[in-house]
């Protein structure tokens, strides 16, 4: 899921001009744009505040037929979901027989596929978003694995090879995985195609591949000027690392922006890279400080302004919260671990370490950068040693949620979160690898079960997680991931003949799915997001 989000507000007021120099007329304010715009903290569509829930659904233009996008749109809608993030990049080092395809990649040059396979089918998701009132949030760019049989550890960051070995999941279709678009053609993949270096820094500063980029942006950007059914355009980015600084993914993302914009002024663009703080990282763009506040009315109170977030206050927060835990833990006799010292609850050595000694994560030293919730993958804080895991998540969660929210007064929205189920834990791939640590065919030995929540915990932190956000002032939330049952299959595509099965919690079976990278839901979570659409307009 948005400075670290840039979105670039589009909204204006029309002036009119005095008839005689002794006449004024008053200001019009200009008609309501049908574009989604900005106002303050605020998302607006047709003159009304806009906050939404929404879902991922990375492969949507690699379906098989134009009736199977329909459908999925159509079903997305009646849940009440109203903003779908998918892919807007496709690309191939060579032609493939069968499947979709944007851009070509090989020598040194890029071709741009504007064929009924290629960006004609982009074509037909605007169109059919359009007819089911559905809005788009088009990511232009991905940041996972590189080539296969290729490791990548420079700039700090090691990024694993994709595994083609027989058994490691060489059998699933090209576009399958949502790393699979970008091993082909992300930034990794252009900056080794392109004879360049392989450095992830490459990509953010290099003038040839930030050209081939540019180009490749322009061509997607330039077919929706006009569409009202674009959210906004975005891109993503990695980790950062000491040759690969934050200034130097927030630069990159700058011009990025300033680019779109000038291809396309209608529509909001964002970096898609907000989700990680950095607490002491020197800042491309300090947050500027508002201006003391005028005296407050009789009887109201001021509202206090956020804490500035530094290592010492994550920490002390922290403290404070594990110290409030044991406290109740206590008064209801159900503390754990430690030991009792005539009576007195201890910690132990490591219970005191853990809220003192481990710093503040890598949610919060600018050692990640994507804008998203998933604890199946990151550490978004030092557990509670008091609390189940479960517990922990959930926590964490919410108080990731109520961070974003207070740390901007521009419109955020969290792009993506999600939580893997017990029933979707064999079909769960991380991002960055392209085996199921949990699955049959994995020679990985990380067979033991059960890993993940039920799914009657996932419903339970789906719903606090929107509800916080909506209480919280974020403006959109947007799960990861959509599954769709009865498409169209065809060999050799993201939608295959060969891959079937009941691995989507907890209703989807059969043939003809879409891709399941163990986050796939089809019910248990959207009941929430009905609540949270009535609640929020």
């Amino acid at each position: 899921m948005h400075p670290a989000l840039i979105w670039q507000a589009v909204c204006g007021a029309l002036l009119v001009s005095a008839a005689s120099p002794t006449r004024t007329q008053a200001k019009r304010s200009a008609p309501p744009s049908k574009f989604v715009t900005t106002q303050g903290p605020h998302f607006m569509v047709n003159g009304s505040k806009f906050d939404f829930v929404g879902t991922n659904a990375y492969w949507l233009a690699a379906l098989n037929s134009e009736e199977d996008i329909d459908h999925t749109l159509g079903n997305i809608s009646a849940k009440g979901i109203k903003v779908v993030r998918t892919w807007a990049f496709n690309d191939v080092t060579t032609i493939p027989e069968n499947g979709t395809w944007f851009q070509l990649i090989a020598n040194g040059t890029t071709t741009i596929n504007n064929g009924t396979n290629g960006l004609q089918k982009l074509d037909a998701v605007v169109r059919l978003a359009e007819k089911h009132g559905l809005l788009l949030h088009f990511s232009l760019t991905n940041n996972w694995n590189p080539l296969p049989l290729v490791d990548n550890s420079t700039s700090g960051v090691s990024l694993s090879a994709r595994d083609v070995t027989n058994g490691t999941n060489n059998t699933l279709p090209r576009n399958f995985l949502s790393n699979d678009y970008d091993i082909q053609g992300g930034w990794m993949f252009m900056s080794a195609n392109l004879h360049l270096t392989r450095c992830m820094m490459g990509f953010y500063t290099n003038e040839t591949i930030l050209s081939k980029f540019m180009n490749y942006t322009t061509q997607v950007v330039s077919r929706y000027v006009d569409s009202p059914a674009i959210f906004a355009w975005c891109n993503s980015s990695v980790a950062s690392s000491p040759t690969c600084t934050t200034t130097t993914i927030t630069q990159f993302h700058s011009t990025v922006a300033q680019h779109i914009s000038t291809v396309d002024p209608n529509h909001l663009v964002a970096s898609g890279t907000q989700g990680f703080f950095c607490a002491d990282c020197t800042k491309l763009f300090p947050r500027v400080v508002p201006p003391p506040q005028t005296s407050p009315a009789p009887n109201s109170r001021r509202a206090a302004a956020p804490k500035p977030l530094t290592r010492r206050s994550i920490i002390q927060e922290r403290k404070e919260a594990f110290k409030k835990t044991r406290q109740l833990q206590k008064r209801t006799g159900s503390e754990t671990g430690g030991i009792r010292i005539r009576g007195r609850w201890v910690s132990t050595e490591t219970r005191r370490q853990s809220a003192d000694d481990q710093g503040v994560g890598s949610a919060f030293d600018g050692s990640q950068g994507v804008d998203t919730f998933f604890p199946d993958q990151n550490s978004y804080g030092v557990d509670d040693p008091s609390l189940p895991a479960f517990n922990n998540t959930l926590n964490q969660g919410l108080d990731w949620i109520r961070r974003q929210a207070e740390s901007w007064k521009i419109p955020v929205s969290l792009t993506g979160f999600g939580l893997v189920t017990q029933a979707n834990a064999p079909f769960f791939v991380p991002f960055n690898e392209t085996q199921a640590p949990f699955g049959s065919d994995s020679s990985s030995n990380q067979t033991q079960q059960p890993f993940g929540v039920t799914d009657a915990q996932q419903n339970d932190a789906y719903t606090q997680w929107l509800e916080a956000g909506l209480s919280n002032g974020l403006q959109g939330m947007v799960q990861y991931q959509w599954s769709q049952a009865n498409l169209t299959t065809a060999v050799g595509t993201v939608v295959s003949p060969t891959v079937s099965g009941t691995g989507v919690s907890p209703t989807v079976t059969g043939t003809g799915l879409s891709p399941n990278d163990g986050y796939a839901i089809n019910s248990i979570g959207y009941q929430a997001a009905q609540q949270f659409g009535a609640d929020s307009n």
